[in-house]
């Protein structure tokens, strides 16, 4: 894989770590923002290590970032939006 195709991994990494569905209700908020700020940690943590580190450990970066992300799912009940025509 070549450094452009790991970076591009990251960047969908950091990506799915902050980009969360909204909660469904105000009584979710609070689990929302409490996963929210945890992956924003993770994905700041991750995003520096990369960038003080050689293009080679991309991949590795974007690997630990998926795995935290595991660790710590989205555990509210997140708002779907409504199919059209319904």
């Amino acid at each position: 894989m070549s450094a452009a195709e790991e970076l591009r991994e990251l960047l969908e990494a950091v990506i799915d770590a902050i980009d969360l569905p909204r909660p469904v209700s105000m009584a979710d908020e609070f689990a929302y923002r409490v996963t929210l700020d945890h992956r924003l940690s993770l994905a700041v943590i991750v995003a520096r290590a990369a960038l003080d580190e050689k293009p080679d450990a991309y991949a590795w970066n974007a690997a630990y970032l998926r795995r935290k992300l595991d660790q710590h799912p989205v555990t509210y009940r997140a708002y779907e939006k409504p199919e059209a025509g319904r």
